[in-house]
């Protein structure tokens, strides 16, 4: 089933979450204006499935059904859902700025194989719960939040070892029926306008911290959450040209003593598969945060040639102007290319599916993440200091300055000043606002800080292969002509990653050039 975004709304009236923002209880997640934006963010999701011309990327079929689900609840199964998903969320994003369902996803897949890992070390039956649930999601087509990042207490502390044990969600007790959970996540984005939530542990656990491994499904409304949100961008503000049309709430989501039913307990107590699924996901989520953070960077090289041009420039004859914008487009086609190198070198699981390529995940997620300020000035360098000096927008409209502010505000003579103006808000929106200090923020510590990607490259990177090379070189000589250096079965001789079946053509392309070419 494919839900239109109103269809959606509606499906969110139907909840009766507990939801506090702005200190007050919401009735209606759906219809309060401090989640508009977020909802209709969201709703981008619902709706580009259902337009012909993005039906290649937004939709797939899934093997364990055989049926058409949403591309942002699909299991992937090879290199070409992959390249399929990261094009998805580029498309997405560059509407929405950041479309939030991609989590369900990459929460999904995590979970997937994890739990296949664990019914053949355990003899569980945890594989087929996450089967029948992920159908269930896709046959409603749902929202799932991600409620993983939990608050943590003292850092320097393992989840055991804290003073107040719900910093970390864990199990409370154990039933004949299920399972009792309490804690706090601390970050769930898009809390207040999904269906459900999936909880999963934020860390790696030990055998002592068993009762914090633990994932399930819990509707949100289940008797004993609370959310305390955010508002989603900047509802109702004029000067946000954009995200007060699109945004994402967070919310800080309590578990005070919630049953779980044991088909909806995915890992209980399971410590070494928990720590792979949240390391699975992790590398499912930094791939899609390339998509993403990709989508983002297209309204920013966009925006950025409108102002140069309201402005009066030419890339073509002012050289550093253009320079500044190579710079832009080189960091984010940069980053990107990691996310189509992930997808090109994915590893088959055990449990069918696919995972993008962990080093080059990493590698693309820590370019952004550095890079995100670096994208921002040269938005700002190639704009001027129009963007964050302009007046506000009532006086477009004030009979007393409107025309002198037209006249001198003007760049080009044939680009109205409204023009110029628009567009220089709508940068200031995305780059100089509190707005824009939340995308540098998610940006940097979303699906990991530097630090977590940095070992995780460092972890699973080839070196010793590179030892290897440099040692027989030394030894031996330079490569007699004609001979091949060698190489692990499976693996790029280059990077070591590993090479993937060429089970499927590999078509890839950034925007309109994947869906032309199929």
């Amino acid at each position: 089933m494919f839900l239109s975004s109103e269809e959606y709304r509606e499906s969110l009236r139907r909840l009766k979450p507990r939801i506090f923002v702005d200190s007050r209880l919401v009735e209606s997640a759906a219809d309060d204006p401090a989640f508009a934006p977020g909802v209709n963010a969201v709703g981008i999701t619902y709706d580009f499935a259902l337009r012909p011309e993005y039906q290649t990327l937004m939709t797939a079929r899934q093997q364990t059904s055989g049926k058409m689900v949403n591309r942002m609840l699909h299991i992937n199964e090879n290199s070409q859902d992959l390249l399929y998903k990261l094009e998805a969320v580029r498309l997405l994003c560059q509407e929405s700025g950041c479309a939030q369902r991609y989590v369900t996803h990459d929460m999904l897949n995590g979970l997937y194989q994890a739990t296949d890992l664990a019914d053949r070390n355990h003899g569980t039956t945890y594989h087929q719960r996450v089967v029948n649930y992920i159908h269930y999601v896709q046959d409603n087509d749902l929202a799932v939040g991600g409620a993983m990042t939990d608050a943590k207490g003292d850092r320097s502390k393992r989840p055991g070892a804290q003073s107040q044990r719900d910093t970390y969600v864990h199990i409370a007790e154990r039933r004949r029926d299920g399972i009792v959970i309490r804690g706090t996540k601390a970050i769930v984005t898009g809390a207040p306008y999904m269906h459900e939530f999936l909880v999963m542990p934020c860390r790696t656990m030990t055998k002592e911290e068993a009762d914090f491994a633990v994932c399930c499904a819990v509707p949100v409304d289940a008797p004993g959450i609370t959310m305390v949100a955010r508002p989603a961008g900047r509802p109702g503000e004029a000067t946000a040209k954009f995200s007060n049309k699109y945004g994402q709430s967070t919310a800080v989501v309590i578990f005070d003593d919630v049953f779980v039913p044991w088909d909806r307990v995915f890992l209980a107590g399971e410590y070494e598969e928990a720590g792979i699924a949240t390391t699975n996901y992790a590398t499912h989520h930094r791939h899609s945060c390339i998509g993403a953070r990709a989508g983002f960077g297209d309204l920013l090289i966009g925006a950025g040639a409108l102002m140069i041009e309201a402005n009066g420039l030419d890339a073509d004859r002012h050289g550093h102007i253009r320079d500044a914008m190579v710079e832009l487009i080189k960091i984010v086609e940069g980053f990107y290319a990691c996310g189509v190198a992930s997808s090109v070198y994915a590893v088959k699981d055990p449990a069918g599916s696919v995972m993008p390529d962990v080093v080059f995940s990493n590698i693309g997620k820590l370019l952004l993440a550095t890079q995100i300020y670096d994208m921002h000035r040269l938005a700002h360098y190639v704009s001027g200091g129009l963007i964050v000096s302009l007046p506000g927008p009532d006086e477009d409209h004030n009979p007393e300055t409107q025309a002198s502010l037209a006249a001198v505000l003007a760049g080009r003579p044939d680009i109205p000043a409204t023009q110029r103006l628009e567009v220089s808000r709508f940068l200031e929106d995305l780059t100089a606002s509190y707005q824009a200090g939340w995308y540098s923020l998610i940006s940097l510590h979303g699906g990991g800080s530097p630090e977590a990607m940095k070992r995780e490259i460092w972890r699973h990177y080839p070196v010793s292969q590179k030892v290897d090379l440099v040692e027989r070189l030394l030894d031996r000589g330079v490569l007699a002509e004609g001979q091949q250096p060698s190489k692990q079965p499976g693996r790029c001789c280059v990077t070591g990653c590993q090479v993937p079946e060429p089970a499927v053509p590999v078509l890839t392309g950034t925007d309109s050039r994947l869906i032309a070419a199929t």
